[in-house]
């Protein structure tokens, strides 16, 4: 049987948690779910954005709803699984948006990378790696009892692509890609074939967080990075954050019913350039 194309991307009365969910790429993902008719559950560390969010949302803020949670803590965990229960009912979907990178495991000219501290590569490999692991363990386990579900996770470019200064942040997110296929095939042979384990990988996108390193604030052109970035991009310009959505809705849809343990490069194209 053919899927009716026109509703596989209808979400009334599924229950969706997004880690990082109040941060800008994680909020338009809220965002886009919810405006699909799901429920959707913010889980951050930091809330500060969830209001902004449900004034986009205008009459749907009602479906969307907010838990501080610590993604290496398990307690925090169970304590939101519980959450979601109360709220929303039956988790269905779970997009790990939540990560990031630090200044402490990054090289600069006063640091090579024979001198970053322990401290700086452990907070950088466990907010990423174990960051998506164990949301996995506490949130998804109700998927191998339900017998369906689907899992997002957030890779990135630096899979592909190891970008200068950023060791620990590009190991990680390799590893988030490797995870992403190992966890999609376990839960598929042991649990459910219903239950699908996917992954994006972004390339360049432009924000507040970055905007410093790619534009120069005097005269508005790109910096030395980022015109390097813009020279390897065959689509010539940084994504929107807009440009993920149609993937991520895709990748949690029935659409995609037969699409697991993937990860899809979202950067114009970057990852297909060999720069000649």
């Amino acid at each position: 049987m053919l899927i009716d194309i026109s509703k596989a991307y209808d979400f009334t009365g599924k229950t969706f948690a997004v880690t990082g969910g109040a941060g800008a790429l994680g909020g338009d993902v809220v965002v886009a779910l919810a405006e699909q008719g799901a429920n959707v559950m913010i889980l951050d560390l930091r809330l500060g954005g969830v209001e902004a969010i449900k004034e986009r949302l205008g009459e749907r803020a009602n479906q969307v709803d907010a838990c501080e949670v610590n993604v290496l803590n398990r307690e925090s965990l169970e304590a939101a699984r519980d959450a979601i229960h109360r709220r929303f009912g039956t988790l269905y979907g779970l997009v790990n948006a939540a990560g990031g990178n630090s200044p402490r495991a990054t090289v600069n000219p006063t640091m090579s990378f024979f001198d970053i501290p322990d401290e700086g590569m452990r907070f950088v490999l466990d907010l990423n790696i174990l960051g998506t692991v164990m949301p996995c363990q506490v949130l998804a386990k109700e998927f191998t009892e339900t017998g369906e579900g689907v899992i997002l996770n957030y890779s990135s470019m630096n899979a592909y692509r190891p970008l200068t200064n950023i060791a620990a942040y590009s190991a990680a997110k390799a590893a988030i890609t490797n995870f992403t296929a190992w966890l999609a095939v376990y839960l598929a042979q042991n649990y459910s074939g219903k239950i699908r384990v996917n992954a994006i990988a972004p390339g360049f996108f432009l924000g507040e967080q970055n905007r410093f390193l790619m534009v120069d604030k005097d005269t508005g052109n790109w910096t030395p990075r980022g015109q390097k970035v813009i020279d390897h991009t065959p689509m010539g310009r940084l994504g929107n954050p807009e440009d993920l959505l149609g993937c991520v809705l895709w990748l949690l849809s029935p659409a995609s019913e037969f699409v697991t343990g993937i990860t899809v490069p979202v950067d114009g194209g970057f990852s297909a350039y060999a720069g000649v």
